[in-house]
């Protein structure tokens, strides 16, 4: 059962990468992210930021077609996107796993795609789309 731990609201692109390098400092070896929200949530500037809170330097980008992308920082930085996938299938299928249970941090958008290979540790974040282009980005205990 998700619990939210804390909710924030961000005003602009910029302010979510800065809360991301926030939530990259709760992140150690082995911690899974799970990303939840609409097109254009704001989940890729999420993860940019997270990126750049693990020491990550190269440009992240959304990884739609490539489905995971791999980035150095002060551990291996796993970014994969399962909005084409078609289910846990698919996403064992890429060996999604590796990067799950490896020796980084693995950040999946459309998290919910894949749930049932969710680890029950992984961190839930849902980002939600508010007036005025504002983002509530909640971070809640456990996905999927």
């Amino acid at each position: 059962m998700e619990s939210c731990l804390f909710s924030v609201v961000s005003s602009s692109p910029e302010e979510t990468i800065t809360i991301g390098e926030r939530i990259a400092a709760l992140l150690h070896k082995g911690s899974v992210v799970a990303l939840r929200g609409g097109l254009g949530a704001g989940k890729t500037c999420l993860t940019k930021g997270i990126a750049r809170g693990l020491g990550v330097t190269e440009e992240v980008t959304s990884p739609t077609y490539t489905i995971i992308s791999e980035y150095e920082g002060r551990l291996p930085f796993y970014h994969i996107d399962a909005y084409r996938l078609r289910g846990d299938d698919d996403f064992a299928a890429l060996g999604a796993d590796d990067a799950l249970y490896g020796n980084g941090v693995t950040v999946i958008e459309w998290s919910e795609r894949v749930a049932n290979s969710i680890p029950d540790t992984a961190l839930a974040i849902e980002i939600s789309i508010l007036e005025d282009a504002r983002r509530l980005i909640a971070v809640k205990e456990a996905a999927p």
